[in-house]
């Protein structure tokens, strides 16, 4: 059977994705993450249908084609990302894809984030914040997402010595875990138990019981922590590339519990 494929993005199209704007930018990214996981779950299904033998030439030839459409939206990503001088800092950063820096890009307006808390908010990731019943989201869901997927890309990449956030997520994490077994989160671990119902058979209950916070929760906050840094780090980059100064606040003292300011890692060229 000769089924015709998919054409991939030819050059003159991945060079015009420079010109995407931040509405069109944002599609793409969220096109890309729907095409992947409906790729992913295809696939799963292709292998059970053909448990018995090969797959139909039609369903190899629509997987095929989704990786084909799934990797031109990259590469036109790629190239949005790169044309920008705050997407060639991220992009540099190891953990940060063309994909993720693109989203980045594309969410975070600098004039309306005089500060980098600005960003933490509009991204759900102040934890004092919540979403009330019976009012709007106080996040962007979108960006809270990829904000997530940042920080599990940090996590996977905090073996590497040259992977400066993954590092600082392992050393968060090393610390929380002390604070934690010295009894330091007693009082969160009770008033989990007292807000949420939680199955008194699961090991997360066991921890929270004895006033400790269980591995989860753990590698949560630490990794939260690590995009919070980049996240600062970020808007430094943007703040400074757009009103040509450092911002107005200092972005890792006082809110990133440290006592002198961690630098941008990398050049901003």
């Amino acid at each position: 059977m000769d089924i015709e494929p998919l054409n991939r993005l030819s050059r003159d199209l991945r060079k015009a994705a420079t010109t995407l704007s931040a509405d069109e930018a944002r599609f793409l990214v969220d096109a890309y993450y729907q095409m992947q996981d409906n790729r992913i779950r295809s696939a799963a299904q292709v292998r059970q249908l053909t448990e018995s033998g090969e797959p139909h030439d039609v369903l190899r030839w629509l997987e095929g084609n989704a990786e084909t459409l799934e990797n031109s939206i990259k590469s036109a990503l790629d190239k949005y990302s790169a044309s920008h001088t705050v997407g060639a800092w991220a992009r540099s950063v190891v953990g940060v894809g063309p994909v993720i820096c693109a989203g980045l890009l594309a969410h975070i307006d600098i004039t309306k984030a005089p500060t980098a808390g600005h960003i933490w908010n509009y991204a759900g990731l102040n934890p004092s914040v919540a979403w009330e019943k019976g009012k709007k989201r106080p996040w962007n869901a979108a960006l809270k997402t990829l904000c997530w997927k940042l920080g599990e890309s940090f996590v996977k990449v905090s073996g590497y010595d040259d992977a400066f956030y993954g590092q600082m997520y392992k050393q968060r994490k090393d610390r929380e875990t002390l604070k934690n077994e010295a009894g330091e989160y007693a009082e969160q671990a009770a008033r989990k138990l007292e807000t949420t119902k939680i199955g008194k058979d699961t090991d997360a209950y066991k921890a929270y019981s004895q006033g400790k916070l269980p591995p989860a929760h753990i590698h949560a906050r630490a990794t939260r922590w690590a995009v919070k840094l980049f996240i600062a780090h970020l808007h430094q980059v943007m703040y400074e590339d757009h009103h040509g100064k450092a911002p107005p606040l200092p972005y890792a003292i006082a809110h990133m519990d440290h006592a002198h300011v961690i630098e941008v890692p990398g050049e901003v060229k």
